[in-house]
């Protein structure tokens, strides 16, 4: 069996009813032998690309990527893609925000919207029966929506509990400020929107933002149990919307910094990372092997990290709690690569130091052939698990296929990885300690470094 229909078995709880077929006493159900299928690409002469694969799921998982992401906002427009992506049931030129909802749940199907700093990601899942019913709403909220005056209004205490609860969350504070020290423009903008534009945005430049960046050279429809000749008709006939490549965006440029928020919690969070690599660049994966050997969290819930190189080192410093991970993240023109730090104010300085000098350690070769074995075992181990569901392997080819055009098969990403060398791996180490540090803390400072300390 291909790989990929191996990683695209997985189904959802409220679905896992259809596979029930019914039996009947002493009978025997035949099997349909169904031929496998692999991964089809292909891109239409409007600049839409699709991608699908036919799974023979009984459940039809269906996404549109867009490069519509926060990174593409002006300072006149900050905070319109969050605010877009709460606005996915609202009425639009075909369909009620009444009829949207309910006829979504009538087929038991799901329609949710996510983002990136790159994209956003309208996907739908059902029962292959309903796919034709399921896709009129998905084309509805992407292509015809009308932003109703009194609808978008009634969006803003919706937009400020959503912000209220994800900054709750000190990672959350911690990463959008940690963004905005690292870069001067484009990755630099919140996937939430600021303080001051809450209640500012209007009907009128949400119109703006789709016109300008939902194109369909901007868009990749993907499918997973799905047939490849229907997708395409689908985006031939209702995704040929609006012609060109819409607001290019600018290159991502990074300047290092420093964000400090100063807190009477106890427990500090803190971030020092430089510029990494780039999705698709050379080093993306030297960069992943060396994060699964510093430490990249346990894979499952309360799982042992003893093989951690920076948490082996840290208990050997302090006797306190803490957690420490190495930090990894690529973008499509450039990367951040850190530790993260968790752990009581009157120890943080010595877990910050102590983690950066075993990252150092390995830029001086202090790192064996059997623990980059290990590493890039881990690595294949955490990319299997992550496309073992149908939400992810979509989000994989998606991600992919919007951004280059073409998927890289699991097999190639083993080859990629297993053809990562020591020498690779302290080579991206060195680029690490070298490179200009961006760094952001939140908590009880008074014992925290500054990053020109470090």
């Amino acid at each position: 069996m291909k790989p990929l229909l191996v990683l695209a078995r997985c189904i959802p709880k409220r679905f896992y009813s259809v596979q029930a077929a019914p039996k009947v006493k002493g009978s025997v159900v035949p099997r349909v032998q169904l031929p496998p299928e692999d991964l089809e690409i292909t891109k239409l002469s409007s600049g839409l690309m699709i991608a699908s694969l036919e799974n023979y799921c009984p459940v039809s998982s269906i996404g549109l990527f867009i490069k519509a992401g926060s990174r593409y906002e002006t300072s006149s427009n900050l905070g319109t893609s969050h605010l877009l992506r709460l606005a996915s049931s609202l009425s639009t030129k075909g369909a009620s925000s009444f009829k949207i909802v309910t006829g979504i749940d009538s087929v038991a199907a799901n329609l949710s919207v996510t983002a990136t700093r790159e994209n956003m990601v309208y996907s739908v899942e059902c029962l292959r029966d309903y796919i034709d019913t399921v896709l009129e709403y998905l084309i509805n909220v992407t292509t015809a929506p009308e932003f109703r005056l009194w609808e978008v209004s009634e969006l803003t205490t919706r937009l400020k509990v959503d912000k209220e609860i994800a900054f709750h969350i000190p990672q959350t504070c911690v990463l959008e400020n940690l963004h905005a020290a690292a870069y001067r423009n484009a990755l630099a903008n919140s996937l939430y929107c600021p303080d001051f534009m809450i209640g500012k945005i209007t009907s009128e430049q949400l119109h703006q933002y789709v016109q300008n960046n939902f194109t369909s050279a901007r868009m990749a429809l993907v499918g997973l149990g799905v047939s490849h000749d229907d997708l395409k008709q689908v985006g031939e006939q209702f995704l040929n919307i609006r012609s060109g490549a819409g607001m290019a965006g600018e290159k991502a440029k990074y300047r290092g910094g420093e964000i400090r928020e100063q807190h009477d919690n106890d427990l500090v969070h803190a971030v020092v990372v430089a510029e990494g690599a780039a999705m698709g660049g050379a080093e993306v994966n030297a960069f992943s092997v060396l994060q699964n050997i510093l430490g990249a969290g346990p894979l499952i819930k309360r799982g042992s990290r003893i093989t951690s190189k920076l948490v082996q080192e840290i208990a050997k410093a302090t006797s306190l709690p803490f957690d420490v991970t190495a930090f990894n993240v690529n973008y499509s023109d450039s990367g951040l690569f850190g530790i993260y730090t968790i752990s009581p104010a009157s120890a943080t300085r010595e877990v910050i130091k102590t983690a950066l000098n075993q990252v150092k350690a390995v830029s001086e070769g202090g790192v064996t052939e059997e623990e980059v074995k290990r590493a890039k075992q881990q690595l294949k181990a955490a990319f299997f698990m992550a496309v073992e569901s149908s939400e992810g392997l979509l989000n994989e080819i998606g991600s992919q296929v919007l951004t280059s055009g073409t998927y890289t098969s699991p097999a190639s990403v083993v080859e990629q990885i297993e053809s990562v060398t020591t020498a690779d791996v302290v080579n991206v180490a060195k680029k690490f300690i070298s490179g200009k540090k961006s760094m952001t803390a939140r908590g009880n400072l008074s014992n925290t470094p500054f990053a020109d300390e470090l």
